[in-house]
């Protein structure tokens, strides 16, 4: 039977530990400084314990120097060859080290093995704290309905490192203080009732424009040749997500609109945006089979962005922030296209779905007012050098 590996002698645990965590959090608050300097102090007070030296190979690693990481690495594991003293600490500095590595990061064969050593015991030690967790808060959480906890779920979450919290991050106006929701609660919008007991009429009028207007449908994604496409190159003048234009930042597109009186009618009792140049827009969003729209943010968190799914096969699904759903046909939501999304159609054959943007509630009418009046400012002011705005 092995022996636990003694503790260096002299050594005041609790003191390293407290070093060690306080340097964890003054990372998370990026006092670098600071945090070099309580590093210093727990080298001095105990230089070969695993602790220190875990977090002395974060360091190297975050400073692009692995074969340094390595042999602290190694100098660990020959203090506690089968477990680390205070592993619950070691796995928090392991979950540290880990978030240094860029996606993708080439490693040295020498220092993969440690990294993937690193990742188990991140896991184990998640799983661990998650079942302690649960057995505290699951008595609180029983009869409750899950909106009701659904912002605690994602702080703990985020602890736990299930899943990362998404801000917004649009490509023009972030305007502050506002809620940071990827998927609003329907009882904020009454009318998507309304929408939703409409859905047949604008399903009809939709599969007639497939049926006698193919012509219409346009690109949704282009760019010109001079632009920087990024993530939209596979799609960039593609018809493979068509859209079919009612109203396209603010202008009508009348006989698009005259093939859907319905529609236009259902839209007309809505708060859509109103911003010349900008807004309303709505529109027959159309993913062709096995088609994925990458993630991407809209322009500002001003507007909220409406989803009324007409035509959904099996395969599709939407991600905003951290939550996936699958849409139902006649089902409606509202989000926020701020917030980093993606949609996907693994099917064989085209999704469509019903598009439009509408105010965001938290603004008061006042703020629409300053709102509307500055971006058509700052559109006026930079209208000779303005590109074509994709707005995905």
């Amino acid at each position: 039977m092995s022996t636990p590996a003694p503790k260096p002698q002299g050594v005041d645990e609790q003191k390293v530990v407290a070093l060690v965590r306080a340097i964890d959090w003054l990372l998370g608050e990026r006092r670098e400084a600071e945090a070099l300097g309580l590093l210093q102090q727990a080298e001095a007070l105990a230089p070969e314990h695993p602790l220190v030296l875990h977090e002395r190979a974060r360091r190297h690693l975050a400073t692009g120097d692995p074969h340094a990481a390595r042999e602290l690495l190694e100098r660990a594991v020959t203090v506690a060859p089968r477990q680390l003293p205070l592993p619950r600490s070691a796995a928090s500095v392991y979950a540290n080290a880990l978030q240094t590595l860029a996606p993708g990061t080439q490693l040295p064969p020498a220092v993969v093995a440690h990294v993937q050593h690193a990742r188990r015991r991140v896991a184990e030690n998640a799983e661990a704290l998650a079942a302690a967790v649960e057995a505290r808060i699951g008595p609180l959480r029983a009869g409750r309905s899950p909106g009701e906890w659904h912002r605690f779920e994602r702080c703990i979450d985020r602890i736990l490192g299930r899943r990362r919290i998404y801000t917004p991050e649009p490509t023009f106006m972030l305007f502050p203080y506002l809620n940071n929701v990827e998927f609003l609660p329907r009882e904020q919008f009454p009318w998507l009732e309304t929408v939703e007991a409409a859905t047949h009429a604008i399903r009809e009028e939709l599969l007639g424009v497939l049926s006698v207007d193919q012509a219409g449908i346009q690109p949704y994604i282009a760019y010109d040749e001079n632009q920087p496409i990024a993530q939209w190159k596979e799609l960039n003048h593609s018809r493979r997500w068509g859209a079919y234009f009612l109203q396209n930042e603010g202008r009508r597109v009348e006989e698009h609109m005259a093939r859907c009186p319905r529609t236009v009618a259902t839209l007309a009792e809505l708060p859509q945006v109103d911003i010349p140049g900008h807004g309303p827009t709505a529109f027959f969003s159309i993913l062709d089979a096995h088609t994925r729209i990458p993630p991407h943010t809209g322009v500002t968190n001003t507007r909220l962005t409406v989803h009324l799914p007409l035509i959904v096969p099996a395969g599709c699904g939407f991600r905003v922030g951290g939550e996936i759903r699958e849409w139902q046909v006649g089902t409606a939501w509202v989000f926020d296209d701020s917030i980093e999304h993606e949609a996907w159609n693994d099917s064989d054959v085209p999704r469509a779905i019903l598009i439009f943007d509408i105010w965001n509630p938290a603004l008061t009418p006042l703020e629409r007012d300053l709102v509307r009046e500055a971006t058509t400012a700052i559109g006026d002011y930079y209208k000779p050098e303005v590109q074509s705005e994709v707005r995905p």
